[in-house]
């Protein structure tokens, strides 16, 4: 899954100022094999076919959850208008498919920090094209915007997500045993982040073979 280097957005020397909400702006970011663009009502239908597959329900929903279609629509119609929380499509750039979402979510403006997620659809997998979104919308986060840190929670057992969250840049800062009950089967949840310290460092390229080292924990 190694980008390549195109696909890195633009350094910048200062971010933008913050105001009381982060995220006013909802920008196209463009990579080599990704297009992160702002959601419209039109998406909600191929959103509902991909939040409908087994492996997206088993790590992003808790079992209660109940969606409609109707409901998707109504959510992905008014995601623009948000200033607090940047929500983008992630599409396959030779194609325009839709493949999935990036999410910066929880904005707090003092600390300048932001909790992020992501899901991506059986044809969003296996090629790149997650880390290559992850990148971007760090990279605008913190070079754009100007967060201080950008935090998530995973599931323990969800080894590919862990996998392409170190390979971005994500650092594991804890572990928060059996939290869940999922399957019958009792389930970690690793807390991660990354600095924007971190990030003028490695950009989303950390070394690689510290990355290979921890691909197997927690």
């Amino acid at each position: 899954m190694a980008e390549p280097p195109s696909s890195r957005p633009a350094a910048r020397t200062e971010p933008s100022p913050v105001g009381d909400g982060g995220f006013p702006v909802k920008p196209v970011l463009t990579g080599e094999r990704t297009l992160l663009r702002p959601f419209t009502a039109e998406d909600a239908d191929p959103m509902w076919r991909i939040i409908g597959d087994p492996e997206v329900v088993r790590f992003t929903f808790e079992p209660t959850t109940r969606l409609t279609l109707q409901s998707l629509r109504s959510w992905y119609g008014v995601r623009t208008a948000d200033p607090d929380r940047l929500d983008l499509a992630v599409t396959d750039r030779a194609t325009g498919e839709l493949v999935g979402e990036v999410v910066l979510y929880d904005w707090d403006p003092h600390p300048r920090t932001c909790t992020f997620r992501t899901l991506l659809g059986p044809r969003g997998r296996d090629r790149g094209l997650g880390t290559e979104a992850i990148r971007l919308v760090l990279g605008y986060a913190f070079e754009q915007v100007g967060l201080h840190r950008v935090q998530l929670e995973a599931y323990g057992n969800n080894h590919r997500a862990l996998r392409v969250y170190r390979k971005a840049g994500f650092t594991v800062e804890g572990v928060r045993r059996e939290v869940r009950l999922r399957d019958g089967e009792w389930t970690d949840e690793v807390l991660m982040a990354v600095l924007d310290r971190e990030w003028a460092d490695h950009r989303g390229h950390p070394d690689t073979e510290a990355v290979d080292s921890t691909a197997r924990r927690p």
